[in-house]
């Protein structure tokens, strides 16, 4: 067998005997044509046959119908008596034609006796995928496509039979350093360099991921507000606060508003990675900024004081420390009081390891020790001695207080 003919076989169906051409009979008067089923004339027909078979010799895109698939061929109808053949290995990314479908296909090769005229889809979606590829890019609007391979340094990617060059730098977010996308992805990009002379294209799915991180960025922005109480992870760990990252948007918490009792010491205790509950402070909607609190969402050690000790209630402890400035009590486990020297008792400054008990007059914010008086206690218990006292003497009446008067008068 030769091997124009290995090439391009014929199929038993397609090798019938060709019937000798019988002449048309000419009517003797001009009948009218009779209609196609679309409603077109056969002139037209014929004519719209001459259009089709002209592009196709001048290996234009055309639209032809499938009339047989085989094991190796698609046979199309091209308008001439002998079909055209499309390897069938060309439609293997797509779902196989059968008879009646349209498909897009360009002449490879004209056909000759015993051999089909070959036809290539391939070269058909790949020419229409240029024009197309051209008009977005020049319109600047997105791509569909598919990556069809991996190779050092990027992607191919598939525009609908065009190939194009995809960088790993341009296919994520911040850019990548290997491959994230598998073979037989989908994806959306920008065509971002078009060379059709050098047939070179390069695209960037980076490009449109940042374009939709900025819009989905600016809805969670739009709805976020002061007060609201979210869930983000943290991202990073530093001496002045967290980075908690909310919907892909970082904010801050200041290390004073990690904790409210040693926020140095509980800075330590978080790590990168970790999920947190945290109250929105602040947002910068122009900055895309956010602050975030932590200890907004505890309370407030100030508040617990003061609904366990009452404004002028008493409180004993004993002092722990004895400085210049104050003695340091401890009340509790967790709580501390604290004594300037103005409000020591008439003894003066206790030692340590001295007991003693004072009454509440305030709370001190920034370390949550109780202020407490010495002197104030020791007042208060003066007068309430005097008023058991007074409560416990007999009244005096007006004439006794007289006589007592007209007595130390004598006296004198």
């Amino acid at each position: 067998m030769e091997t124009n003919e290995t090439q391009h076989p014929e199929t038993p169906q397609e090798a019938p005997k060709e019937q000798p051409a019988q002449q048309p009979q000419q009517p003797s008067q001009p009948a009218p044509e009779k209609p196609a089923d679309d409603g077109m004339s056969m002139a037209d027909l014929l004519k719209a046959e001459a259009e089709v078979n002209e592009k196709i010799y001048s290996r234009g895109v055309v639209s032809v119908k499938v009339v047989q698939v085989t094991p190796e061929f698609v046979l199309v109808d091209i308008g001439e008596k002998k079909e055209a053949a499309i390897p069938l290995a060309e439609f293997q990314d797509e779902k196989t034609p059968v008879p009646g479908d349209e498909v897009q296909a360009v002449l490879d090769k004209k056909g000759g006796e015993g051999r089909y005229t070959m036809m290539s889809h391939r070269r058909a979606r790949e020419k229409a995928a240029w024009e197309t590829a051209k008009k977005l890019f020049e319109a600047k609007e997105r791509v569909k496509g598919k990556v069809v391979e991996l190779v050092k340094g990027g992607y191919i990617v598939d525009i609908s039979g065009m190939r194009a060059f995809m960088p790993l730098s341009l296919s994520e977010l911040g850019g990548a350093h290997k491959h994230y996308l598998p073979v037989n992805a989908k994806v959306k990009f920008y065509i971002i360099d078009f060379n059709e002379k050098d047939r070179k294209v390069v695209v960037s799915r980076r490009q449109v991921l940042e374009e939709d991180e900025k819009q989905r960025r600016g809805e969670v922005m739009a709805e976020i507000a002061p007060g609201r109480i979210v869930r983000g992870v943290v991202s990073k760990v530093t001496e002045e606060g967290l980075l908690v990252r909310f919907q892909g948007i970082e904010g801050f918490v200041q290390a004073a508003d990690v904790a409210w009792r040693n926020p140095a010491e509980a800075l330590k205790t978080y790590k990168r990675g970790q999920r947190v509950k945290c109250k929105i402070l602040s947002v910068d909607k122009a900055g895309e900024k956010l602050t975030f609190g932590l200890k907004q969402l505890m309370l407030n050690p100030v508040d617990m004081l003061k609904r366990k000790f009452a404004y002028k209630s008493r409180v004993s402890g004993k002092v722990v420390s004895v400085t210049p400035e104050g003695a340091v009590l401890k009340v509790s486990e967790q709580v501390e009081a604290f004594i300037v020297p103005e409000d020591y008792g008439a003894e003066g400054a206790p030692k340590e390891g001295q007991s003693v008990a004072g009454v509440v007059y305030a709370i001190d914010p920034d370390n949550f020790r109780l202020k407490l008086s010495v002197k104030r206690c020791e007042e208060f218990e003066d007068r309430k001695r005097m008023a058991q006292y007074l409560k416990g003497s007999p009244s005096l009446t007006l004439g006794q207080i007289l006589l007592e008067n007209s007595e130390d008068e004598g006296e004198l």
